[in-house]
């Protein structure tokens, strides 16, 4: 699938690609063959959606182990933290495509899109067909080919959607108010004490009521955030080194080893990757 081995990986069995789609911000391919790495818990901030072309990937997501067979859909909501590894001997290959809220909703017509399933492993000429959209999406080059494609992606995935929200989805709004101070705080140190009272409840209940909603503890959740930042730094061309210090990373190696175990991918190939 790759030139070379991706320098990310302590195994050369483990490869993965990005590619942005430059004419519609807010899409983002993704393919991979993961046999040894396992994806520290991370979140992209959009809709993923992906088919397994072989083998069985295990991953933690909504506080529930779940494993996706050869020839499934996998569906993640947005915010969602998630981890991901092989769960057979000779990994598995998979293509996602990342969808931000807004994106699919121009995209489809549509707003309100959630998925209350996370595997679907009984609708196999779907995951396929799937799979070859995403492939042609990937080999695209021509804008009308990308819209039409795109298009046909969201129809294969509508069968699976419910465009509303189910009633309790949502995150009460005291961890709203939570998660937006963390992102205006990426680069300060952050305390217990400080996210406890903007939730305005005391430190270990907030801790507690925290880990119990997201499956996380708080510290968790920063790295995330703090990655998906830094990867939406470089996406837009920043320097790694400018980068750890804006979402208040030690320094660039730090960035590498956390963004590395999250994504697949180093900074700089993650960057190398969407240039090409």
């Amino acid at each position: 699938m790759h030139e070379s081995v991706p320098e990310a990986f302590e195994s050369p069995l483990d490869q993965a690609e990005f590619r942005q789609l430059a004419q519609r911000p807010g899409v983002e391919l993704y393919r991979a063959h993961i046999v040894c790495h396992a994806f520290a818990p991370h979140t992209h901030e959009a809709f993923g959606f992906g088919a397994i072309e072989r083998g069985v990937e295990r991953f933690r997501y909504g506080g529930c182990e779940h494993l996706a067979p050869p020839d499934s859909m996998v569906f993640m909501n947005p915010d969602m933290l998630h981890t991901g590894q092989a769960a057979t001997a000779d990994g598995w290959r998979y293509r996602m495509i990342y969808l931000t809220p807004e994106m699919l909703a121009t995209l489809s017509g549509d707003a309100g899109w959630w998925f209350s399933e996370t595997v679907a492993d009984h609708d196999r000429p779907r995951a396929r067909r799937l799979s070859v959209l995403l492939d042609a999406l990937w080999r695209a080059r021509e804008p009308l080919a990308v819209d039409s494609l795109l298009l046909q992606v969201i129809d294969t995935l509508r069968p699976h959607a419910s465009i509303d929200r189910p009633a309790g989805a949502e995150r009460p709004a005291r961890f709203d108010t939570v998660i937006d101070y963390m992102r205006a705080e990426l680069d300060q140190p952050l305390r217990l004490e400080t996210l406890a009272a903007v939730a305005g409840l005391s430190p270990y209940h907030f801790l507690r009521s925290f880990r119990a909603h997201y499956h996380v503890t708080p510290q968790q959740m920063l790295m995330a955030l703090r990655l998906y930042a830094a990867k939406c730094h470089l996406a837009a061309g920043a320097a790694p080194a400018s980068v750890a210090a804006a979402v208040g990373l030690c320094d660039q190696a730090h960035l590498t080893r956390a963004f590395s175990s999250r994504y697949g991918v180093t900074p700089a190939l993650y960057q190398h990757q969407l240039r090409r």
